[in-house]
């Protein structure tokens, strides 16, 4: 048996420590160039430095995304950048584009390299390809079956690595490779700029009658019918495991730290639950299923894995996210009357019930008992976002203790 490595996305350094502290073996976030997530907030250099340390002083792993499909006026860029990564040191490079492997070759030979999805790896022929060039590892397509992956693993050398997709939003286009966004508003989704079309709403309009606009779908509103459901495998760790499938993979380089924290802590339990008991897993399936649940999500479907999906894996009628619970902001630190310090990511108040999310797996529910300034001075809640704030819970907290709150009316 293979043990997987949970792989977890990061936006922010926030957000790379919070994957480290609620159960991420490995963290993979993008510098500011040559990464598809160009809209996310991304890493300086003096982050990705920081967030490196940090991520190898919990024995975690950093994978940094150099996945853009180049032009040639990006080549140069890629050389001094990958001069700069030299330096940093990351775990891995994330690449799709021949030319910028090339470039990692000659310019940091000793990071490894690991092929994104974008280059739609489909066949044990291509992982064959990419492992002589000297790749350590290929993204598999999420096009492919579990039977496909299975197959892969059948046929490539032992020490080459599959890294899969198991959580997270699905792309209409073929492994992320779609023109849509270039075409309406001239953002390349391939350079990471890409502007989400395929979760707007759409009609159609017959050629003799200009402004007549007709819903694809019988609603009035029209129809999301690009929109896909979000990827969840939660169910499915046993096949995946079989399946030979060496690192499991979480979307959302544009989430929040709430979002990660769930997700992560989730399927670190149901790994580790599986590796030690099949029947401890099979019997905590419940109990995955309510917490993955508590992100953000579209509702959830298992993708291409068990055959081509069916129109029951679009959302025709909406492309809102269900939201059940807000992110608050993370405890970092205590002042000197021993309040616990964070920095402040929605408004909540005095004498409202909130919840702590630990990365043990527990969320204790709370009253605020007090919030104050930086200057020590009292308030009754916290409306400004991002301002560092101080806080009495009533119980003791630690760093990287995460603050949510239930929006649900049973909350």
């Amino acid at each position: 048996m293979r043990i997987p490595e949970l792989l977890v996305p990061a936006s922010s350094l926030e957000v790379l420590k919070t994957a480290v502290v609620f159960g991420a073996d490995a963290v993979y976030i993008g510098g500011e160039v040559f990464s598809l997530r160009a809209k996310s907030k991304n890493f300086s250099l003096e982050d990705m430095r920081e967030g490196i340390a940090f991520a190898h002083a919990h024995q975690v792993k950093v994978y940094v995304t150099a996945n853009i499909l180049a032009h040639n006026g990006d080549l140069e860029g890629v050389r001094e950048y990958f001069r700069e990564l030299k330096d940093i040191r990351p775990d891995a490079l994330i690449i799709s584009d021949p030319g910028v492997f090339d470039i990692a070759r000659e310019i940091v030979p000793e990071i490894d390299i690991h092929i994104s999805t974008q280059a739609n790896n489909t066949n044990y022929g291509t992982y064959h390809f990419w492992y002589h060039q000297g790749a350590k590892r290929v993204v598999t397509a999420r096009e492919l079956s579990m039977a496909e992956i299975k197959d892969i693993r059948a046929h490539i050398p032992e020490d080459m690595e599959i890294e899969t997709f198991i959580h997270g939003a699905m792309c209409i286009s073929y492994s992320g490779r779609c023109l849509l966004s270039n075409y309406f508003t001239g953002r390349d989704a391939n350079q990471g700029a890409c502007t989400h079309p395929c979760r707007w709403k759409y009609a159609v309009m017959e050629e003799t009658r200009p402004g007549e606009y007709l819903p694809v779908y019988e609603n009035e509103r029209g129809t999301y019918i690009f929109n896909s459901r979000d990827l969840c495998m939660i169910e499915h760790i046993p096949e995946l495991i079989d399946a030979g499938i060496d690192s499991f993979k979480i979307e959302g380089r544009m989430k929040t730290a709430l979002y990660v924290a769930v997700v992560a802590r989730t399927y670190r339990k149901a790994i580790d639950d599986y590796l030690k008991d099949e029947s401890l897993y099979r019997e905590n399936l419940p109990y995955y299923r309510e917490q993955i649940a508590k992100c953000t999500y579209r509702q959830f479907t298992t993708g291409f894995f068990f055959g081509k999906p069916s129109e029951e894996a679009q959302i025709y009628d909406s492309n809102t996210y269900v939201k059940e619970y807000t992110y608050l902001g993370i405890i970092h630190g205590q002042n000197k009357e021993g309040l616990y310090g964070l920095e402040q990511r929605n408004k909540f108040s005095v004498g409202e019930m909130i919840e702590v999310m630990k990365p043990d797996g527990r969320d204790i529910p709370v009253t605020v008992r007090r919030i104050c300034n930086e200057e020590g001075s009292d308030m009754e809640s916290c409306p400004h976002p991002k301002q560092k704030i101080y806080i009495d819970l009533g119980i003791e907290l630690e760093d990287q203790d995460l603050l949510r709150r239930c929006e649900t009316a049973e909350g």
